[in-house]
């Protein structure tokens, strides 16, 4: 608990590694709270947890409460899930779905992930998944980054088809995604400009935690 208390003066990592996937995987102390970090940004816990909090209180802890299923793509070290299961209370079912199994054995030994029982892990390509996929969801997740870079597969047609056809009626996504530059600005911009699904529709959470900018659909019918 000494480490707990100084790193509100400082930050202290007690545990890296690295994987296939990721050049740094590091936990550490920050402001009393355990958090995953990637090389260069937040992946878990920390402000990547109140970045996913604010997307899913916009749609409303109540009503997710209510729901039965959940895929969140781009698991790490599992602040969102944590989330929907300690503070909304959320009894349905969860898929995680990770490329990375390193990563989840650091979730499992420092998060402890492992212990929710109403969530499973599979170890995959999120784009195969989605691909594959036939259970429909009242709540997907996207929240996929390689260090600060989001994978362009997240922007085309024919994967944001596939996910909106997995979701349930009145279901929602919640898509981070970072902003840094004026390319990623103008990125964003033309994904949701040219959003065109039926019984659909999209709005956008600019500058949470000044770089990250939430995108949500909602299924109307």
């Amino acid at each position: 608990m000494i480490r707990k208390f100084l790193s509100y003066l400082i930050p202290i990592t007690i545990y890296k590694t690295k994987s296939g996937w990721s050049k740094s995987i590091e936990v550490t102390w920050a402001n009393g709270e355990l958090v995953m970090d990637s090389e260069n940004t937040n992946y878990s816990y920390g402000s990547l947890q109140r970045i996913l909090r604010l997307g899913l209180k916009t749609i409303g802890f109540r009503q997710i409460k209510s729901m039965k299923k959940i895929l969140v793509l781009g698991v790490a070290g599992g602040s969102v899930i944590k989330t929907l299961i300690k503070e909304i209370q959320f009894k349905g079912t969860i898929t995680g779905v990770e490329i990375d199994p390193e990563i989840i054995k650091v979730a499992n030994s420092y998060f402890h992930l492992n212990q929710i029982p109403n969530l499973t892990i599979v170890i995959a390509d999120a784009f195969e998944f989605v691909l594959q996929a036939n259970e429909k969801y009242d709540l997907i997740i996207v929240d996929i980054f390689q260090d600060t870079k989001i994978p362009s597969f997240l922007f085309e047609n024919f994967f944001t088809e596939r996910l909106c056809a997995l979701l349930q009626n009145k279901g929602y996504i919640v898509f981070n995604t970072m902003v840094l530059n004026k390319n990623d600005n103008e990125r964003n911009e033309k994904y949701c400009s040219e959003f065109y699904q039926p019984n659909f529709k999209i709005k956008t959470i600019p500058r949470v935690e000044i770089h990250n900018e939430l995108i949500i659909i909602e299924k109307i019918k």
